[in-house]
C-alpha cells in the first residue's frame, strides 16, 4: 500500500519583503503631499507646493516600481494567488499621480483646486491599494 501525502498551505503566499517595502513605501509619499498641499492651501507659501511636488515624484518611483512587481506576480500566479483588482488599484493610483505631479508642475497658485483634490484620491486609492496588496485573504480561491 503506497501512501501519497500532500502538503497543504493553509495560508497564501505573501509579497517579496521588497515589494511589500515599495508598497507600503507610496502611502507616506503621498500623503505627505497630501498634507503639503494642505499646508499650502492654509498658508500660500510656495515651499510647500515644491515640498508636494517632490513627494508626489518619490511616490511614482516607488508605486512604479511596485507595480513591476504587481505586474511580474501577476504573470507568475498559480491558481488565483495574486489579485487583479490589487494590479488594476496601483495602475489608478501611478497615472492618477502622474497627473498630479502634471498638475502640480504648474505654476503654485495654478495648481491649487485642482492638486489639492487629485491628492486626496490619490492617498486614497494608495492607501486602498497596500490594504489590498498586503492583505493574506482577499482574493485566495479556496
Amino acid at each position: 500500500m503506497t501512501v501519497t501525502a500532500t502538503a497543504v498551505h493553509p495560508y497564501p503566499k505573501t509579497l517579496h519583503p521588497i515589494h511589500a517595502t515599495l508598497l507600503a513605501g507610496t502611502v507616506p509619499l503621498f500623503l505627505g503631499a497630501l498634507l503639503s498641499d494642505l499646508a499650502y492651501w492654509s498658508s500660500y507659501q510656495v515651499e510647500w507646493a515644491n515640498f508636494a511636488s517632490w513627494l508626489i515624484a518619490g511616490g511614482l518611483v516607488f508605486s512604479g516600481l511596485a507595480l513591476l512587481c504587481a505586474l511580474a506576480g501577476l504573470f507568475r500566479s498559480r491558481g488565483g494567488e495574486r489579485r487583479p483588482i490589487y494590479f488594476l488599484l496601483l495602475v489608478a493610483v501611478w497615472i492618477l499621480g502622474f497627473i498630479n505631479a502634471l498638475v502640480h508642475a504648474r505654476d503654485a497658485w495654478a495648481a491649487m483646486p485642482t492638486g489639492l483634490v487629485l491628492s486626496i484620491i490619490v492617498t486614497l486609492l494608495a492607501i486602498a491599494a497596500t490594504g489590498v496588496g498586503l492583505s493574506r485573504r482577499v482574493g485566495v480561491v479556496a
